[in-house]
């Protein structure tokens, strides 16, 4: 089966595909939330923590889901998963409009966070790994610019809110995941094998007649699960990944509440709060380029560093100045968003890819602990010290010995 259109590999119809699918997911719920949590407080007059649950949900639900979500992909493929998630998603925000209380406020979310699980995450990343090979650190880049890209939807979503209302807004919100996702979840594809392709577009050589010329065969040693999880090399870049979600999504979270601390008004704070999901793109094409080229293990443990770098700075600026701030976003954002593109790429060129989306599942699940007590750790700090420096610091810190453990990773 010839799956090109207008004589273009069709693994690039599904970074598209995928592209757009993230942006839409990211734009109306990841970043988007933001929007619709100061209506919501104030129309039942919940507190922010309660309204804050929501969105802990869906970040823990989402970890706790992805080695299920990994097994589930390397079974049913993505296709399936993706177009579940949009069914379910939709239905999240649809049922969100017509919330009464917390508890179905709560409920809503639980299955906004199911829907994104599937269409986000785990299932991205993984089919670049199915499809693409010589390029997947770029093209792994390329999709997760999606979710960065989904940030210019904010205004957009603001707006909409504010002109119609929240509960309208969550409606047209969920009847677009249906109308967005659905018919780009068809042009998803399993492994390209099954229709006459090696990844990155290599055709099948058909054997010759008396001769000994064979098929070509991907030059991957697979490893199963269990075997992986045997393996050095997988902890060693496990904790590296704990390492960097620990502190970055502890900084996504409490920024603005930082900035504020320092005398910095809320109206600059939510300029750098903007500012980073954009420049991350920086990082996840650069990286992704360069994880191409050069060893992948140096590489993501370079992004580690330089966010150890930007939070030791972040750190001292109340003491150096608000000038620190522009080193603190380029380090920050490109140090963010370098690894990303990595994780699925570094999993795939040491294991293989035939399990590979349960190897990413397990890989981001475990991770979700390191995003989980980050948060936490933040603000424990600044409830008991009255400051985030010392939090900053300790991140830096734990970037630093991700940095050295993913650097460190033997090549079994």
């Amino acid at each position: 089966m010839n799956l090109r259109v207008n004589n273009i590999f069709y693994g690039w119809w599904i970074v598209g595909a995928i592209f757009i699918i993230s942006a839409y997911i990211s734009g109306v719920i990841a970043f988007g939330f933001t929007s619709v949590f100061e209506p919501i407080a104030k129309e039942f007059g919940w507190s922010y923590v309660q309204v804050s649950i929501a969105a802990s949900i869906r970040g823990l639900e989402i970890g706790l889901l992805a080695p299920v979500v990994g097994l589930l992909l390397d079974r049913l493929g993505p296709r399936k998963l993706i177009f579940a998630g949009a069914l379910i998603t939709g239905l999240g925000l649809i049922l969100l409009s017509r919330i009464s209380s917390l508890s179905g406020f709560y409920g809503a979310f639980i299955l906004i966070a199911t829907g994104n699980s599937t269409c986000i995450g785990v299932v991205p990343v993984t089919v670049a790994g199915y499809w693409f090979h010589r390029k997947v650190s770029l093209v792994t880049g390329i999709i997760v610019c999606g979710v960065a890209i989904g940030g210019t939807l904010v205004p957009l979503v603001t707006g909409i809110i504010d002109v119609f209302g929240w509960r309208t807004a969550m409606m047209v919100f969920g009847l677009g995941a249906w109308v967005v996702i659905f018919p780009l979840s068809l042009v998803v594809r399993h492994h390209p094998e099954k229709y006459g392709l090696l990844p990155d577009g290599d055709p099948f050589v058909e054997p010759l007649k008396n001769t000994n010329t064979k098929i070509p065969q991907s030059v991957d040693t697979d490893k199963t699960l269990r075997q992986v999880i045997k393996t050095r090399a997988f902890w060693h870049m496990q904790i590296g990944f704990i390492c960097h979600v620990f502190a970055i999504h502890a900084v996504i979270t409490h920024i603005m509440p930082y900035l504020s601390t320092i005398g910095i008004d809320r109206a600059d704070s939510r300029f750098v709060a903007g500012a980073v999901p954009l420049l991350s793109i920086l990082g996840r094409l650069s990286f992704g380029w360069f994880g191409d080229i050069w060893d992948k293990r140096r590489v993501t443990a370079s992004g580690i560093a330089l966010t150890a770098a930007s939070l030791l700075i972040l750190a001292y600026i109340e003491r150096m100045g608000t000038w620190m701030l522009v080193p603190f976003l380029l380090f920050f954002s490109i140090g963010y968003g370098g690894p990303i593109p990595m994780i699925s790429a570094i999993l795939r060129e040491h294991f293989g890819k035939s399990q590979l989306g349960s190897i990413v599942g397990l890989a981001q699940g475990l991770a979700m602990i390191g995003s989980v007590t980050g948060i936490a750790f933040a603000g424990w700090v600044f409830d008991s010290f009255g400051r985030y420096q010392g939090a900053w610091m300790v991140y830096g810190i734990v970037c630093i010995f991700g940095a050295f453990c993913m650097f460190t990773t033997p090549k079994e």
